[in-house]
């Protein structure tokens, strides 16, 4: 019979599929053992902390192992898949198992015999006959060693009897010495509850001090009983469920939505969150976007307010520089970027994510509105990639969409700004000096105040609003 060597075994390690990534979640696998593979055939999705990613195998051969079940988190480096590169080959039959030997025969080797045996098993590879067992199903037969019993001929040591001070001869000053009788789990259980072992009576075979001695000795002597009648006893009722299964769910926090939440909390957190807020009259940019639908140069691309709203802060942002910022803790730096990677808040499946365009300040019109597009559908296909969602500067986040009339962003992790759009409503307007139906929008930015004082702040969002109030600024501004 053909044998599979270890040689022709190669492991596929988790890689980090993002910065500093340290595990993901394998969704979802595309083979199954007994499955031939090329190289750059895509074996598994997995979920990072920032995306669903799909991971190419690196080399060609026979799939001999899935190492995780889907639903796994697995951390990066840890080897996922199994896969003989000779060919497919099958594997060896398990040789039969070493008979073992009796506690008498391990007690009586010498210890270095019995050391060199254990590197041995050890050392012995996964496919050297022992079953492999799947990480989180079960622990491998070779990975607990019973630790040998001592045998009849091993002299046992007669365990200190304690001699009252006044009968041993030599006064208290021999009781002090001998140390109570007591395994290691009953000492820490004393001095977890302050309790001096040398002042216990052991009740144990040989003098030994029990858990039980222990309690006792802390446990408040008790109070005589009353010579009254006892009264029936009452049964405790049963402890209530952590919670009602029935009607409702727990739900495991991972992926994207555990990185949001501890991103989040630690942006909260670190940065002084301002926010400041500006209602402006939208209606005519939302007429320019209607012009702009109609617009051979934008047929096809995604034309919407936010491409405006999008745009309005770029031009902000060129007239504000110092508003583009992050915070350097370690070095304590400002860092102040010369380019600008806009991030869009997008709401997906797996939570909330935010990619952002790159160098989105040198982009025109029709580009900026493409890269746009390109975004917002990646994200809803749960296609976006860890590095569109790293380097962001600033970002744009619409709750106008849920019909929300504006928030109090949080700050993207390492950005210094985050604007926030609420939704566009026909309302009351004061225009020319006439009670008028126009459509208004409130606007929040959320800003870093170590970075930003209120005068930059405010600089910002009252050009965005300028400029969506009267949209030829795009022109006059840029």
């Amino acid at each position: 019979m053909t044998t599979m060597t270890e040689a022709s075994v190669r492991e596929f390690k988790m890689p980090d599929v993002g910065e500093g990534l340290t595990e993901a979640e394998i969704l979802k696998w595309f083979v199954q053992p007994g499955d031939t593979v090329t190289d750059g055939q895509v074996v598994c999705e997995v979920e990072t902390a920032k995306a669903a990613v799909e991971l190419p195998i690196p080399y060609d051969g026979v799939v001999r192992e899935l190492r995780f079940a889907e639903g796994s988190t697995v951390d990066v480096g840890t080897a996922i898949i199994a896969v003989d590169v000779a060919g497919g080959a099958a594997p060896a039959e398990a040789p039969a198992p070493a008979p073992v030997e009796a506690p008498d025969s391990v007690a009586r080797k010498p210890a270095a015999q019995q050391s060199g045996e254990r590197r041995s098993e050890e050392k012995s590879p996964a496919g050297s006959g022992r079953q492999p067992v799947l990480v989180g199903y079960g622990v491998a037969a070779s990975s607990t060693k019973r630790r040998p019993r001592k045998g009849p001929e091993a002299p046992v040591q007669e365990a200190p009897t304690a001699i009252p001070a006044e009968l041993n001869g030599h006064g208290a000053a021999a009781a002090v010495k001998a140390r109570p009788l007591a395994k290691p789990p009953v000492r820490k259980l004393a001095k977890d509850l302050g309790v001096d072992l040398a002042t216990i009576v052991p009740s144990g075979p040989d003098g030994i001090i029990t858990r039980e001695d222990v309690h006792a000795a802390v446990a408040p002597a008790p109070a005589p009983e009353p010579v009254l009648e006892t009264p029936a006893r009452v049964q405790a009722p049963a402890p209530a469920s952590a919670y009602d299964t029935a009607r409702e769910t727990r739900v495991p926090v991972k992926g994207v939505r555990k990185a949001t939440a501890a991103a989040m909390v630690g942006s909260a957190f670190t940065a002084p969150h301002v926010t400041e807020f500006v209602t402006v009259d939208v209606t005519r940019t939302m007429k320019l976007v209607e012009e702009l639908k109609q617009d051979k140069e934008l047929q096809g691309l995604r034309v919407n307010p936010l491409l405006l709203v999008a745009k309005a802060l770029l031009v902000a942002i060129r007239r504000n520089p110092d508003v583009n910022a992050s915070w350097d803790e370690e070095n304590q730096e400002i860092v102040r970027k010369h380019y600008v990677n806009l991030g869009i808040a997008a709401a997906t499946p797996r939570g909330l994510i935010v990619p952002n365009i790159k160098d989105a300040h040198d982009k025109t019109l029709p580009q900026l509105a493409q890269a746009l597009g390109e975004l917002v559908s990646t994200a809803r296909e749960g296609r976006t990639s860890p590095a569109a969602m790293q380097g962001g500067t600033v970002t744009i986040t619409n709750v106008g969409v849920f019909g929300v009339d504006t928030g109090t962003p949080i700050l993207n992790p390492g950005e210094s700004a985050i604007l926030a759009v609420g939704a566009i409503r026909l309302q009351p307007w004061v225009h020319k000096g006439k009670v008028k139906p126009r459509q208004v929008t409130t606007l929040a930015l959320s800003f870093d105040h170590r970075l930003v004082d209120g005068e930059l702040g405010s600089k910002v969002l009252a050009d965005v609003a300028a400029i969506l109030e009267q949209p030829k600024r795009l022109i006059t501004w840029a």
